[in-house]
C-alpha cells in the first residue's frame, strides 16, 4: 500500500500545490488590477502564471522525485534528475523574459498615454523598448543555454578549455562575424541615437514606406502597396536616406501642370483655394500657385500645398491634380497643352526682300526658322549639265607641271 500512496502523494501533491499557488496568484493579481486602473501592470502580470507554474512544478518534482521509491525512477534516477533540471532552467528563463516583457510593456503604455500629443517621442521610446526587450531575451537565452550545458559533466571540461582560449576564439569569431557584429552595433546606434523609429515614414532606394519593425540586425519597411522591404540596420548608418517624420510629421507637397501660355493663372489660384477649402486632408498652413518655367510650347505651373503627415499630403496632391484638370477641361480647354502644326508666319518688314528678289520667290518656312543665310535651295542649285561641263573643262586643261614641255625620248 505504501508503494502506491508514496508516488501519489509526491506527484499528486506537487501538481495540486502548483495549481493552488497559481490560483492564489491569479486572484491576487485580479484584485490588484481592479484597484489600480491607472496602470496595466497587474493585468499583464497574469500572463506570467504559466511559466510560474511550470517553474514551481519542476522545482517540486526535482526535489522530491527520489522519494517516490519507484523501481523505474530508481533505475533512471540520474537521467530523470537531468531532465527535470533542464526543464527548471528553461522555465526559469521563460519566466524572467515574460516578467521583463510585462514590466516594459506596462511602462511604455503608461508613458504613451501621458505623451499622447508628442507622437515622435512615443515612437522613439517604442523603438528603444523593442530593442531593449530583444537584448534582454538574447542575454537570458544565452545564459540559460550555458547553464543547461553546464549540467552535463563532460561540458564542464569543455567550458574550462574554452575559457582558456577565449582570447583567440574571440578574435577569430570577430573576424568571421564582422558583418553581423556591424549590424548589431548599428542596431544599438539606431535605438539610442534616434536616427529612425518605428512608425517613421522613410524613403529608401526610391521606395516610400513606414518603418514597421526594428531589430538588432534588420529593419522592415512597409510600403504603400503592403510589401515589406527588409534591410540590414547597417544601411541606415552608412548610407543617406529620407526620414519624413524627423523633426515633425508635417509635410509640404508640390503638384506640377504643363499648360498652354494662355492658361488663366489668376482663375487657377481662385479654383485652388476652393479645392483646398473642400479637402479635409489639407491642414490650412500654406498654399501657393506660381508659374515656375516656360518652354516654346507650354509653361510650367507649380502648386504648393501642406498637410499634417505623409499620408495626408499624398491625398491632397491627388485631389488637387484631379479636380484642377477636370476644371480646366470643362471651363478652359484652351489652357491644355497642344502641338502646333500650322506653318510659321513670316516676320514683318523687308528682312527677306533681298533674298526674294534674288531668287524670284518668297522664303519657305524652314528658311525662316534658321539663322543660316546660305541655305541651298533648288533655285540656288546649278543648271542641269553645268556640273558635267565644268568637270570636262577641268580635265581638258593642261597640267601646270607639263605646260610647254616636250616628251622625252631618251636620246639627248
Amino acid at each position: 500500500m505504501e508503494n502506491v500512496l508514496r508516488p501519489l502523494i509526491v506527484l499528486g501533491g506537487s501538481v495540486v500545490l502548483t495549481l493552488f499557488v497559481g490560483w492564489i496568484v491569479d486572484v491576487v493579481l485580479r484584485r490588484a488590477d481592479a484597484r489600480h486602473h491607472e496602470t496595466p501592470l497587474w493585468g499583464l502580470l497574469r500572463r506570467c502564471r504559466p511559466p510560474l507554474m511550470v517553474v514551481l512544478l519542476a522545482a517540486l518534482l526535482r526535489g522530491a522525485y527520489d522519494q517516490t521509491k519507484l523501481t523505474l525512477i530508481e533505475d533512471h534516477e540520474e537521467g530523470i534528475g537531468q531532465v527535470l533540471s533542464l526543464v527548471l532552467i528553461a522555465a526559469t528563463a521563460w519566466l524572467i523574459v515574460r516578467v521583463a516583457s510585462t514590466i516594459v510593456e506596462s511602462s511604455y503604455a503608461r508613458y504613451a498615454s501621458q505623451q499622447s500629443r508628442d507622437a515622435a517621442r512615443v515612437r522613439r521610446v517604442r523603438t528603444q523598448v523593442t530593442l531593449i526587450m530583444r537584448i534582454v531575451t538574447a542575454v537570458v537565452g544565452v545564459v540559460a543555454v550555458a547553464a543547461m550545458l553546464m549540467t552535463f559533466p563532460n561540458m564542464q571540461a569543455i567550458g574550462k578549455s574554452m575559457l582558456a582560449s577565449a582570447g583567440i576564439i574571440g578574435i577569430v569569431a570577430g573576424v568571421a562575424a564582422q558583418s553581423t557584429l556591424g549590424n548589431l552595433f548599428a542596431g544599438f546606434q539606431i535605438a539610442f541615437g534616434d536616427m529612425v523609429r518605428i512608425g517613421d515614414t522613410v524613403v529608401v532606394d526610391g521606395e516610400w514606406g513606414v518603418v514597421e519593425e526594428v531589430t538588432l540586425t534588420f529593419l522592415a519597411v512597409r510600403t504603400w502597396d503592403e510589401r515589406r522591404i527588409t534591410m540590414p540596420v547597417s544601411y541606415f548608418t552608412s548610407k543617406p536616406f529620407e526620414n519624413w517624420s524627423r523633426g515633425g510629421a508635417q509635410m509640404t507637397g508640390t503638384v506640377f501642370f504643363q499648360l498652354d501660355h494662355h492658361a488663366p493663372v489668376a482663375a487657377m489660384r481662385d479654383k485652388l483655394r476652393e479645392i483646398l477649402s473642400a479637402t479635409p486632408s489639407w491642414d490650412g498652413r500654406d498654399w501657393s500657385l506660381a508659374v515656375t518655367d516656360t518652354t516654346p510650347n507650354t509653361m510650367e505651373v507649380r502648386v504648393v500645398v501642406t498637410a499634417k503627415d505623409a499620408d495626408d499630403i499624398w491625398t491632397v496632391r491627388c485631389a488637387v491634380r484631379e479636380q484642377m484638370l477636370h476644371w480646366l477641361c470643362a471651363e478652359h480647354p484652351y489652357a491644355l497643352p497642344k502641338v502646333n502644326t500650322a506653318e510659321a508666319v513670316p516676320p514683318p518688314g523687308d528682312q527677306w526682300l533681298s533674298r526674294a528678289s534674288s531668287n524670284g520667290r518668297a522664303p519657305r518656312p524652314e528658311e525662316i526658322h534658321t539663322n543660316n543665310a546660305d541655305i541651298r535651295t533648288d533655285d540656288d542649285a546649278p543648271a542641269p549639265g553645268a556640273r558635267g561641263a565644268a568637270a570636262r573643262r577641268s580635265t581638258a586643261a593642261p597640267s601646270p607641271a607639263h605646260d610647254g614641255a616636250q616628251p622625252r625620248t631618251g636620246r639627248g
